[in-house]
């Protein structure tokens, strides 16, 4: 396992109980190094959406047990934010709650001589995620699929 991998992980587990205490969802976690920087960021959401507040509350509880686990190594900057308007969908959970909507789907390698696709979410499996274009369902690998997130209509 990748020390990416791990550090998500460790920090998933430690989340846990904390969103589950405040009636909040994790939707994900994810370790990243932007220019010379690390960042630890934790998303959370909760129906009509999460304020200030719970970002702040869940941000004081979890930086408490990541100083006092210290598994990560490197110097990071903590942020609990919400997912935002263009959530992206990484969890087989995040599939199911948002079938029947709208997707932008971009891929790794071109299909059909394209790499990005828009289109209704209409279905998943372990291998593959379905979207309806223009009426045709159409199927993509999931291993090809470098970024799926809602569209943002404005």
């Amino acid at each position: 396992m990748a020390k990416r991998e791990e550090y998500e992980k460790k920090t998933e587990e430690l989340l846990a109980p904390i969103v589950d205490e405040l009636k909040l969802e994790l939707v994900d976690v994810e370790y990243v190094k932007e220019g010379s920087d690390y960042y630890l960021r934790a998303y959370i959401d909760k129906e009509g959406g999460v304020n200030i507040g719970d970002c702040e509350a869940v941000s004081r509880r979890l930086s408490d047990l990541l100083d006092e686990k210290d598994f990560i190594a490197d110097a990071y900057i903590l942020e609990v934010s919400s997912p935002g308007l263009g959530r992206q969908l990484k969890k087989d959970k995040d599939f199911v709650r948002e079938n029947g909507k709208e997707v932008e789907l971009k891929l790794y390698k071109a299909v059909g001589g394209t790499k990005e696709y828009v289109g209704i979410l209409s279905g998943f499996d372990d291998k593959t995620v379905k979207i309806t274009i223009d009426g045709t369902e159409t199927a993509f690998d999931r291993e090809n699929i470098a970024k799926i997130a809602l569209t943002i209509d404005f």
